[in-house]
């Protein structure tokens, strides 16, 4: 986290043999074909490891969006390479508002001497200093649109954000008259949005699951062996309730981001829900374990050597990454018709 790109190029690249940076490409375009179950599987235990690595944003993001805009030619070109992981794909939704929705698309695309031009700025682009494609969605004069353009591209301007969250990466990319080329989307270009920030939610909801789940694991197992006053300190009521309820807190997350990941799969009726469902319980969760983690710890834990810190900064960042538990909570309410 410490690096420039913030994470492991070796890493990277093991990950993508293994096909992890492929999970939800299809075989034919040499991905591994799963879908959002085993996604979210993996998630868990990157969540648990706290990864620092472009897979949410190439792996996730990217490459289900280009899947979901339906153009054969863009796909076959860009999603073996992003498969195979020697090319970083990111996409840029939103400006500084970061809501996440089809007003705050910022970006706009004009027709210029026989070509599409891009300009405006985007922001919270997940690794967009470490991307070499860019999928951007833009207001068109026929509506929203969606293009690809490189990062190298003459007129892209690229900024890293300052985070809060040392393990995670986000740049403000700014469009000054970019040459792009118009993906030639199947349908809907925003509802090819939501599915991919469907698949994106239900990832991030795994992530903070394991999360939750591993910070539990090493609380207890530090309860057990951290003796004060003579005796171990689990043994004393006040911890027992903190992780009886944290594990109250982390079962139910699992079981909110493996029933969104299954609705999901099943593309059932009341996928939204489940996937709103998972987006502010396991949130909340995550957060609320690794607070709670700090203060079963004691002192040792806000030290920078104690990795406690660093899974409630994680907590933290998700639970603000594609809106916050208050916005899905309002979503979750809409779709249950309420």
């Amino acid at each position: 986290m410490e690096t420039e790109s913030g994470y492991d190029p070796d890493l990277w690249r093991s990950l993508s043999e293994m096909g992890v940076v492929g999970l939800v490409v299809d075989e034919a375009q040499g991905g591994s074909g799963v879908g959002p179950v085993e996604l979210e599987a993996v998630m868990e235990e990157v969540g648990a490891a706290l990864l620092c690595s472009p897979l949410l944003a190439s792996g996730v993001v990217a490459a289900e969006l280009l899947k979901a805009l339906g153009d054969k030619g863009v796909s076959e070109r860009l999603l073996p390479e992003i498969a195979a992981g020697t090319s970083i794909a990111t996409a840029v939704l939103t400006g500084d508002s970061g809501c996440w929705t089809e007003e705050g698309v910022t970006i706009t695309g004009e027709i210029q001497d026989g070509g599409w031009q891009l300009s405006g700025d985007g922001s919270y682009v997940l690794h967009g200093q470490n991307a070499d494609v860019l999928l951007v969605v833009a207001n068109t004069d026929e509506g929203l649109a969606a293009f690809v353009a490189a990062s190298s591209a003459e007129g892209v301007s690229i900024e890293a954000l300052p985070t809060f969250d040392h393990t995670l990466r986000l740049a403000g990319i700014s469009f000054d008259g970019v040459e792009a080329d118009r993906i030639e989307a199947s349908g809907s270009v925003w509802e090819a949005v939501r599915r991919a920030m469907d698949l994106a939610l239900v990832a991030l909801a795994g992530e903070q699951a394991g999360g939750a789940q591993k910070v539990l694991d090493f609380t207890v197992e530090y309860a057990k062996t951290r003796i004060q006053f003579g005796r171990q300190i689990g043994s004393f009521q006040a911890i027992k309730h903190m992780a009886a309820n944290l594990l109250l807190e982390t079962e139910s997350a699992i079981s909110a981001a493996r029933h969104a990941a299954s609705r999901l799969a099943q593309d059932s009726e009341n996928r939204a829900e489940a996937v709103s469902l998972a987006a502010f319980a396991c949130a909340d969760a995550f957060v609320k374990t690794a607070a709670d983690g700090i203060q079963m710890h004691g002192g040792i834990a806000f030290t920078w050597e104690h990795p406690a810190h660093l899974y409630l900064k994680r907590a933290r960042a998700d639970a603000q990454l594609f809106g916050t538990p208050a916005y899905h909570r309002e979503r979750y309410l809409q779709e249950l018709g309420a």
